[in-house]
């Protein structure tokens, strides 16, 4: 009873990553690091045979991810761009878009046509990329620990110890140049 108390407590704190859980519910939560899903979203400029060669692709990259295309130019150009293994579909998109604007030649917009997410998703309170799903395997069970990510990069890192939390915030830090500055503890025991 006590689990499903807390487990309660989580999924009424809202939004994924507004609350660091324990790692008994984290484990819960998470879905198996391999297996990706293609939503393709509603557009009108590209034909069914690269709608399903863009679904074949996007099915072969790590969730959380987006798909960007700049629609004057279809899909075989340097301007699609793929971002894939973050930590939720929105910074994914806003990834593949800004790559997308960076490269286009064409007049229209880019549009995001697909987003990437694990097999049998569904909304939860806390939601890790592929990466960060794989690394939660070292964890552990004992002991300070503490799991944090970065909601701009979809990089993450883990603290072990007295200063489990700033371990973890250094670490998931230090992988971006510069060094990721919105880092946050997700789960921590």
């Amino acid at each position: 009873m006590r689990a499903i108390g807390g487990l309660m407590a989580v999924l009424a704190a809202g939004a994924a990553q507004a609350q660091a859980v324990d790692g008994k519910t984290a484990r819960t939560l998470l879905f198996p690091a391999t297996g990706a899903v293609v939503e393709l979203l509603p557009q009108d400029f590209l034909p069914e045979d690269q709608a399903a060669l863009l679904a074949a692709v996007g099915a072969q990259q790590p969730y959380y991810g987006a798909i960007a295309v700049s629609p004057d130019e279809g899909l075989m150009v340097e301007a699609t761009v793929a971002a894939a293994n973050y930590h939720e579909t929105e910074a994914a998109e806003r990834a593949a878009l800004a790559g997308c604007e960076a490269k286009r030649q064409g007049a229209t917009p880019c549009a995001v046509v697909a987003l990437i997410r694990p097999e049998g998703w569904q909304a939860q309170p806390l939601q890790l990329s592929a990466a960060a799903t794989e690394g939660f395997a070292d964890y552990g069970r004992s002991g300070p620990r503490a799991l944090a990510v970065s909601a701009s990069t979809g990089l993450w890192g883990l603290g072990k110890g007295d200063s489990a939390a700033d371990a973890a915030i250094a670490d998931c830090a230090a992988k971006a140049s510069p060094p990721a500055a919105d880092c946050a503890v997700v789960i921590a025991d």
